[in-house]
């Protein structure tokens, strides 16, 4: 979800939920069809992301819905926040796209009312981005993430080249939370299980304990900015992967909100990226 700046007044999709699935105890998936998607594109990254749009409690606009009217007629406190996540999957015959939500009780915004979206339900956002695809001219691949990464990296994995050398690890918080993928063939998850352990802990430690094949690698780490950071210095520093083989970001910042870290994220990015550059 590597996310690009826009300009002006970007345009609003509207799409209505068709089916909503739980696929784990904390993940909830969203199926979205309509005419609002009838152009909709989705395919040349495994990490495009959409940008959901949530009104503030209290306030409603008018329709038709126009974020431009919205900018002029409302205070910024009530214009829509919003939450990006990651494209699981779109299919382009039936117009349907799929995006599955982390979900932890009543806590954050997107979370909670993705466990209470029932079809019919309309939903608008912008997008799609992305950034990031296998590169079918690796030698190995390397992906790792939390949950927040989940689904680029379920994306990523069934869309790997036939014969790829991969090694994937996921960080989830225990055996309840782990899915169903489509592997290639030759292809496993390393499912860890963090349990009280901190976030990325499991990850970090798995990833440097990994002896690495011969050969020019594409690395795929997303997730907490914090093990994302360490990770980055392990990849850069440690092992010497060069900078353009590396798509690396932090989706969330934990202790932070999400408008928090989006306004703190590029800075950061920049600081942590020129101090690994700086001590290698």
């Amino acid at each position: 979800m590597a996310e690009r700046p826009t300009r002006g007044t970007p345009r609003v999709r509207e799409a209505r939920v068709l089916r909503t699935e739980r696929i784990t105890p904390h993940m909830v998936r969203l199926v979205l069809g309509g005419a609002g998607l009838e152009d909709f594109d989705a395919g040349e990254f495994t990490d495009h992301y959409i940008k959901v749009l949530f009104a503030p409690a209290g306030v409603s606009y008018p329709e038709p819905f126009d974020m431009a009217r919205i900018r002029e007629e409302f205070a910024p406190g009530q214009w829509p926040a919003t939450r990006t996540y990651t494209v699981r999957a779109w299919d382009p015959v039936l117009r349907e796209l799929s995006v599955d939500f982390v979900v932890h009780g009543d806590q954050g915004l997107a979370g909670p009312w993705a466990a209470r979206a029932r079809p019919g339900e309309t939903v608008r956002f912008l997008g799609p981005g992305g950034g990031y695809a296998p590169d079918p001219g690796a030698d190995w691949h390397l992906l790792a993430g939390d949950e927040s990464a989940l689904p680029a990296i379920a994306a990523a994995l069934e869309r790997m080249p036939a014969g790829a050398v991969v090694h994937a690890f996921v960080e989830v918080a225990d055996a309840a939370e782990e899915q169903k993928i489509v592997l290639p063939a030759g292809v496993e998850v390393g499912w860890l299980h963090r349990g009280a352990r901190p976030v990325g802990e499991a990850l970090v430690e798995a990833v440097g304990a990994l002896e690495f094949p011969a050969g020019t690698p594409s690395v795929f780490v997303h997730g907490e900015a914090g093990f994302v950071r360490d990770l980055r210095r392990l990849l850069r520093l440690e092992r010497g992967v060069a900078r353009e083989r590396l798509s690396v970001s932090g989706y969330w910042r934990f202790g932070q909100s999400d408008e928090v870290w989006r306004s703190a994220k590029r800075e950061w990015n920049a600081r942590v990226e020129a101090e690994q550059e700086q001590a290698g």
